[in-house]
């Protein structure tokens, strides 16, 4: 059996590190589409089930972590046309199943983490999950006050007069509400509704739409709200975000009062206390799409008590408590009309298959991911064979498949159909960018080739300084307003900007230049040069994992900053120690390694990139302009602030990942060994190895009843 088959649970240590391997390689790949490029090859469905599995495999195996899971992107950028809503509450997306072992796997995983015996009843409710527009909606004294679309997940577009205008989205909530109360839900169109205003464009000679998704969001992002209102907008309430009181301690409960307050909720949501239960609603909803009067492409899972949601917390960017269960993906035949090798920020050279246009689901799709050279070949991650061995060639007639995404996969070639001077694809050992060679890298661990091949060239190479720019104003990076990728690719190429520091000194070179104003440049005038000039003004100080996660060292995504702001706390903390990393003995290499969650792919990136001068150069020029902000921790007063703590053994009262998440509450940092930095370590039943250590070098060992003690007093 390939590893990629093998379950989780059923893993050898030799097996999972293989597999981090090649989930590391093709998820670097797609961050990189995705997050970079604003340009998926793959569907979302695809991308969350690498992310999932990966983090699976992560926190079965904490010692082996190459690489942080990448916390996918929650929406998009907030236009600049509406003022900016800060969600007091992130408004995150959900992990994906894909089948019915998928969610048994999600129901145990959710036990595990409780630690509730398999006889114990743990209820979840199941809903539709409705394909629209997500919406927040602030309610105080009972009134709407604003209504904001999810945006980044942290910053949304102000759409508060549009929303006033959805007939399903009551003024004034009914009965008693708290003081604060936001209401979260789906704004969608109905499929009759949809074809009824795709006639009236017909009639009017006007281009169609090509689906209600999308065809509601760009209803409500209207600037003229009697174009929202002129458009029969929907909306279903199934969740909420910041509130002074919750009316009621479980999921359904709190939907149902939604109902009582003047919202529309759907009617198929429903309450079950078994997986079978969860699965024959989904079966009944998927029997029924055809004929619902509105999009939906799968079904949430919520554990219903909301006492058991707050210990379950988060991971990542998801919530452990729910899950959405996909529906199968739609397929298609069209021709590969070419095959474009793409080079990112990391050097990676990623192919993405040009098709001619294709409806699939609905929708008009274009492109595909070919994932790298080995899967042309027809050769999977474990070296094992797919699409029984055919490889793809340019003109071949392929079958795509589509999931959730506009952006489909290759499932197959139709052999029959090629022409018989059809030759194999070459991939190219070149970077097709600056010509550099392009190689394969050897792991360290599983003596395997790495599936991606990446240009050498690295600084010399435009394609990566590029991507690298890009990468940097993106929205989770420093964010910074009207400088996008085609700016980005402009200031580079016209010598404007060549590295990050010189966004900062923009201005001023601006300001002593008479003849090569900014403003005088095509595209560019006095006021959209003053507001870019605002913008990386406000940029100056940023939040530390932001810096961090802005430099674009490889491996190094939001997740992995996060960790590094916290456990170094300062820009000058961070830098510092990443300079003092020479050998592999060295005390600040000791201690990026035993940070949770950072391996040695990781610490080895983070070393290789301030060894090279000119990065190290471009940090110390950077911090001269911009003031990352210092990290405090959690808990300043508490006895556990800014000690390291390793937990180990079968904890019995607790979750591994409880127990670590109770200590960072605290103040403290977890480490996953033990070493003279370590100043506690809790043992549950089963230490064997880090107790022994502790003991060896006289550090405090006490076990899981005394943790409880020392954390209450």
């Amino acid at each position: 059996m390939p590893i990629s088959s093998i379950p989780v649970d059923q893993l050898n240590e030799q097996q999972a590190a293989q597999e981090l391997a090649r989930l590391s390689a093709e998820i670097i790949a797609h961050n990189t589409y995705y997050h970079t490029d604003d340009a998926p090859v793959v569907t979302d469905a695809e991308y969350d089930a690498l992310k999932k599995r990966n983090l699976a495999i992560e926190q079965r195996f904490p010692s082996l972590k190459r690489a942080d899971s990448p916390t996918d992107r929650v929406g998009g950028a907030v236009q600049d046309k509406f003022e900016k809503i800060t969600h007091k509450v992130s408004m995150l997306s959900l992990d994906n199943a894909f089948s019915d072992e998928d969610v048994v796997d999600f129901t145990d995983r959710v036990r595990r983490f409780l630690k509730l015996p398999a006889d114990t009843t743990l209820a979840f409710t199941a809903e539709p999950k409705i394909d629209g527009l997500s919406l927040a909606l602030r309610y105080e004294k009972g009134k709407l006050v604003s209504a904001a679309t999810r945006g980044d997940g942290s910053v949304g577009e102000n759409v508060t007069a549009n929303a006033r205008t959805i007939t399903d989205i009551p003024h004034v909530l009914h009965g008693d509400a708290p003081d604060v109360m936001e209401v979260r839900g789906e704004v969608y169109l109905s499929k009759e509704d949809f074809a009824e205003l795709n006639r009236r464009q017909e009639a009017e000679g006007k281009q169609t739409y090509v689906n209600p998704r999308n065809t509601a969001a760009g209803s409500l992002r209207q600037l003229d709200s009697s174009i929202t209102a002129s458009r029969p907008l929907r909306f279903f309430a199934y969740a909420w975000g910041d509130t002074t009181a919750l009316p009621a301690t479980t999921q359904m409960g709190v939907v149902e009062r939604f109902r009582d307050w003047g919202f529309v909720i759907n009617p198929l949501m429903g309450r079950f206390e078994t997986v079978d239960g969860l699965i024959r609603q989904y079966r009944l909803i998927e029997a029924e799409r055809a004929g619902l009067a509105y999009d939906i492409d799968g079904v949430v899972y919520k554990v219903d008590d909301l006492a058991l949601q707050a210990r379950l917390g988060f991971v990542s960017r998801s919530p452990r408590w729910a899950i959405a269960h996909k529906f199968p993906a739609e397929t298609a035949t069209t021709v590969l009309e070419d095959i474009e090798i793409q080079v990112g920020r990391t050097g990676a050279l990623s192919p993405v298959a040009r098709l001619a246009p294709v409806t699939v689901g609905g929708v008009v799709v274009s492109n595909a991911t070919l994932h790298n050279e080995d899967y042309i070949q027809g050769i999977g991650n474990d070296g094992q064979p797919i699409r029984e061995g055919r490889d793809l060639r340019i003109g071949d007639t392929v079958t795509i498949y589509r999931a959730g995404d506009v952006i489909p996969k290759v499932m197959d070639v139709d052999l029959t159909k090629r022409a018989a001077d059809s030759k194999a694809f070459v991939f190219p050992t070149e970077c097709p960018k600056c010509a550099s060679p392009a190689t394969r890298e050897i792991n360290e661990k599983t003596g395997r080739m790495d599936s991606v091949r990446r240009c050498t060239g690295g600084l010399i190479c435009p394609a990566q300084a590029v991507e690298k720019l890009k990468h940097f104003v993106s929205r989770n990076a420093f964010d910074i307003d009207g400088f996008g990728d085609k700016q980005a690719e402009a200031f580079y190429h016209s010598g404007l900007v060549k590295n990050p520091a010189e966004i900062f000194t923009l201005q001023a070179r601006d300001n002593a230049s008479e003849l090569q104003k900014l403003k005088n440049r095509e595209g560019w005038g006095d006021q959209s040069a003053a507001k870019l000039f605002d913008a990386i003004e406000a940029r100056r100080v940023v939040d530390l994992h932001r810096f961090i996660f802005a430099l674009g060292i490889r491996h190094v995504g939001e997740g992995n900053a996060k960790i590094l702001a916290r456990v170094y706390q300062s820009a000058n903390g961070f830098v510092d120690a990443m300079k003092a990393i020479r050998v592999e003995d060295s005390d600040a290499w000791s201690d990026l390694v035993n940070i949770d969650g950072i391996g040695p792919t990781v610490a080895h990136a983070l070393a290789e990139f301030f060894a090279e001068p000119h990065n190290a150069g471009i940090v110390d020029e950077l911090l001269t302009y911009v003031k990352p902000r210092d990290v405090e921790q959690v808990a300043q007063d508490s006895a556990f602030s800014g000690k390291t703590i390793v937990f180990t053994g079968s904890l019995e009262r607790m979750s591994r990942d409880e127990a670590k998440a109770m200590a960072e509450r605290l103040g403290a940092k977890t480490a996953g060994s033990v070493s003279k930095k370590t100043d506690l370590v809790v043992c549950g039943p089963g230490a064997g190895s880090k107790r022994q250590k502790a003991s060896d070098l006289g550090i405090e060992i006490i076990d899981e009843d005394e943790w409880f003690v020392r954390i209450a007093e």
